[in-house]
């Protein structure tokens, strides 16, 4: 039933999805670019076509009533960004303990425009040992799916070289809030 909505919400809006389910049980997925509200609805629905069971890190005041039942229902996971709460230790030691997650992060950490991407989600992967894939939205195509895996070599630099080429041309529904692909860490 969530399929076929799925398909009907994409077909309606004249999106398709691109790519496979990923080859991996456990990995994070980058969801970029993240320019608006509607890369939520998206990337459920695109997920759900490819038939893959996401859990999402969303800041906590998306999980308010009402909708915070429905948000945790689709897989949400209530991120305070501005509390010490051990996050990349919490979502690395989630990996441990269950045998598939897909744990979505929103690389920018916001809709808005910031000029570095947020470092967590290599420090996940790094802690975990899990792959890396490039969840992605082009809003200009209007197709969005999983591109391919990437295990970090160690080298910041040539794993952010790697993840810059992919999401080069990928448009987000508002262009100007989708800042460089780049983590302070390289600078």
């Amino acid at each position: 039933m969530l399929k076929l909505a799925a398909r009907l919400f994409l077909r309606v809006t004249g999106w398709e999805a691109e790519g496979a389910k990923p080859a991996h049980a456990k990995f994070v997925l980058i969801a970029a670019p993240h320019t608006s509200n509607w890369d939520l609805a998206y990337l459920l629905a695109l997920s759900k076509m490819l038939d893959v069971q996401i859990s999402w890190m969303g800041k906590h005041t998306l999980f308010r009533w009402p909708m915070g039942p429905l948000m945790r229902a689709v897989g949400g996971i209530p991120v305070r960004r501005h509390r010490n709460e051990k996050l990349v230790e919490t979502m690395a030691r989630a990996f441990e303990e269950t045998d598939s997650l897909c744990l979505t992060v929103p690389a920018e950490g916001t809709r808005g425009y910031v000029p570095y991407w947020k470092f967590g989600f290599y420090h996940i992967v790094s802690l975990a040992n899990v792959p890396i894939y490039l969840g992605y939205l082009d809003y200009a195509r209007r197709r969005g799916g999983f591109g391919p895996a990437l295990l970090p070599c160690g080298d910041l630099r040539a794993d952010m070289d790697e993840i810059r080429d992919f999401y080069a041309g990928k448009v987000g529904k508002f262009p100007d809030c989708f800042g460089e692909v780049r983590l302070k860490e390289e600078m």
